[in-house]
């Protein structure tokens, strides 16, 4: 049995890449959907709601068909679910206003989320703020006031590392009965990993800009991210090229991966990028750890590469 709930970080804890199924739009978010995809070759899936419908009560009826359709064959209880939130990361104000989105998600009982066009650590801080409970402060700022001190008037801002979590009471029964755990272990573990070794969220950020690869440092240094990714499609309009370039990336696209796949490495995260049969053992020989691109013998050949020995 898998020892932990999300089983894409348990394998990234061993080393080994995690891939994933699920396009940016398109997905049936249904029960019965649920029930087939509980079977999923994949590690983890990919609900794509940045450009695919916002469809709260369509992504419960999902896990609720996944939770009830395992457990998998590693012995995890479904696979792990990470969602493309509709949230530009563009700056601090664009996100607090809309951590809402961040707050449904995560009710649903998800494993993750993918901030897409993050551009500053301000915004990607609010992101993993939104997704944080209060009562928990590993990475926050040690000076923050206490809740007392908060209650009488002192300011909450903090200076330095993570403010306080945003997530409030409400959603806990609901999130934790598509885990399979009590309500206090949610609570326990309803937490961004690895800034929180015994967390099970994965929370992800898409560099897909011009300007969030120049702050690309800044932005992967903020504690509470698993991920980070090139945004290749994005990317590439910005360059006017409407073709999605991948193998080889066009020249502008090629130095932003570099510099995006180096800080990944510098801040202990993992890469995400599209692979495919014929370039994976390189890629993961390279450092990438999370394989989009929704093919399985991409990941055949990627597992026997790395000789995974968890079972699909």
């Amino acid at each position: 049995m898998g020892h932990r709930i999300n089983r894409a970080i348990e394998l990234l804890e061993a080393g080994q890449a995690i891939y994933y199924t699920g396009h940016h739009t398109g997905h049936v978010l249904t029960e019965g959907q649920g029930r087939i995809d509980a079977g999923t070759w994949a590690d983890y899936i990919n609900v794509g709601m940045e450009h695919g419908a916002f469809d709260m009560a369509g992504l419960a009826a999902y896990l609720k068909g996944l939770a009830e359709s395992g457990p998998t064959r590693s012995g995890h209880r479904m696979p792990a679910v990470i969602v493309e939130a509709p949230v530009n990361g563009i700056d601090e104000a664009n996100v607090r206003f809309n951590a809402w989105q961040f707050r449904q998600i995560l009710a649903r009982g998800v494993h993750g989320i993918l901030l897409c066009q993050a551009e500053t650590p301000g915004a990607v801080r609010a992101f993993v703020e939104s997704c944080r409970y209060p009562h928990h402060t590993i990475g926050t700022d040690p000076a923050l006031p206490t809740p007392l001190e908060r209650m009488r008037g002192a300011e909450a801002r903090a200076s330095k590392g993570l403010g306080l979590g945003k997530r409030g009471r409400g959603s806990e029964a609901e999130a934790a009965s598509v885990w399979g755990v009590s309500v206090a272990e949610y609570f326990a573990c309803a937490e961004p990993w690895p800034l929180n070794p015994q967390g099970e969220l994965l929370l992800g950020v898409k560099i897909e800009s011009p300007e969030g690869v120049a702050h690309v440092d800044e932005i992967l240094a903020v504690p509470g991210l698993g991920f980070a990714e090139i945004g290749p499609g994005d990317l590439g309009l910005a360059f006017g090229d409407v073709a999605l370039r991948l193998d080889p990336y066009r020249p502008e696209l090629q130095e932003a991966r570099e510099k995006i796949r180096a800080a990944c490495a510098r801040n202990g995260l993992a890469f995400l990028e599209v692979c495919s049969p014929a370039n994976i053992c390189a890629r993961i020989d390279e450092g990438v750890r999370v394989v989009a691109g929704g093919n399985e013998e991409t990941a055949r050949i990627g597992r026997a590469h790395q000789k995974r020995a968890m079972p699909v």
